[in-house]
Formats: structure tokens, sequence, C-alpha cells
């Protein structure tokens, strides 16, 4: 879950990640809850594994896991943003639910098809490499399992308060938020998922946002 123009190959430092959780605990806040029944409502898988590819502060993980019976792991590349994950996890009574992986989505440490839920809210759109990245979501999915990853707001109307916030927070995020649409517009994604050998996947511009379900 990313929310500034980051790169994943540069993980968050300490005052990164907290400045990531105070905008996620602020004005995203109310995002979360609504995205978790939207990827419950349209992946109809309710238990077994999950992973959060890119968590950040792991929010949309521990809303899922209070909407499903799903054993979820968040997997960020950055230390000290699993340390404050770690922190809300536990907040949220949710230790024995979710647990936090450093992971790298270009180098997934799960076993080919082990995974039936994978889900990301922000984080595709600062990916290096979507080729190599899909074709490791896909090598550790389950055979019937799903994703729900892109970036969304859950409403429109939460989408233009987010907006209208966050001019005020951060003058440079409308401009960089511009700029990932764009990419949700463009061919990249359904090339890469060709490359990938994805041979099933939906890609939605509704529910407020962009969303790649793929199904194996």
């Amino acid at each position: 879950m990313y929310l500034m123009s980051e790169s994943i190959d540069k993980p968050f430092n300490a005052d990164g990640a907290k400045k990531m959780d105070s905008i996620a605990k602020g004005p995203f806040a109310p995002i979360y809850p609504i995205i978790a029944d939207q990827i419950m409502d349209v992946c109809k898988i309710t238990s077994g594994s999950c992973i959060d590819l890119g968590c950040g502060p792991a929010h949309l993980a521990i809303a899922v896991a209070r909407v499903s019976d799903l054993a979820i792991d968040a997997v960020d590349s950055s230390p000290d943003m699993l340390t404050i994950a770690t922190e809300n996890i536990k907040e949220a009574g949710l230790s024995g639910r979710v647990r936090v992986v450093n992971g790298d989505v270009h180098a997934l440490p799960y076993e080919d098809s082990s995974v039936d839920l994978i889900i990301s809210r922000g984080s595709l759109f600062f990916w290096n490499d979507l080729n190599k990245a899909f074709l490791e979501i896909y090598r550790v999915l389950r055979p019937n399992g799903r994703t729900f990853i892109g970036g969304g707001f859950g409403t429109d109307a939460l989408k233009e308060e987010i907006f209208r916030k966050m001019r005020s927070i951060d003058p440079k995020w409308e401009k960089n938020a511009e700029k990932r649409l764009k990419m949700q517009q463009s061919d990249k994604i359904p090339k890469a998922l060709k490359a990938a050998g994805v041979a099933e996947y939906e890609i939605r511009r509704d529910l407020a946002g962009f969303w790649i379900i793929m199904r194996k």
C-alpha cells in the first residue's frame, strides 16, 4: 500500500514509514474496509491463504482479516514499514491471523501454487519489472486462485475527499497520482500479463479504482 512517489527498490526508512502510516490512519482510513468488502465480493475467497503485496502499514491486510477467515501474510520490502505493520496488527488483535514477511514482489518467498488470494493496493505502480512481478504472482497462485491488484479509493466520493485532503498535505501528490492514472490507461499492464503467461484475467476500471483480477 503505497501512498507517495516512492520506488519499490528503495524501501521506506523509519521516517517515511511513519509518514505513510499517519496518512493511512488519516485521509485514507475509510477506504480499507470498503476495499476489503469489494475483494470478498469479487474474488469469493474467504478462507485459505492470502498475501498482501507491498502492504505498507498493513491496513488493507487488517481490513481483509476482519471480514474473512483468511490467514494473511503482509509482505513488504521495508523492515521499518514491517515494524509499524507489526504494531498495527497487534493493536488490531490479529497477531494470530496476520503475519509480516520481508519480501520482494520480483522474488516472492513462496512455493509454486501455494496461495489462494493475492491482493495489493497501490504498490503495482512502483514495481520495477511488471513482467517479472506478474510471473512471480502467477507462479505462487494456486489453481482457481484469484488476485485483486491495483489501486482504488473505495467510492467516488471518498476519492474526491482524499484528493482534496492530500492537496494540503503534499502539493506534489496529485501530480504523482495523475502519472499513475496514465499507467492504468496504457497497454503496459495487458502486455506484461500476457508475457507472464496469465491466460485468464479481467481489468476492472470501476469500484472507484483500477483492479486486475487474475484467475489461475
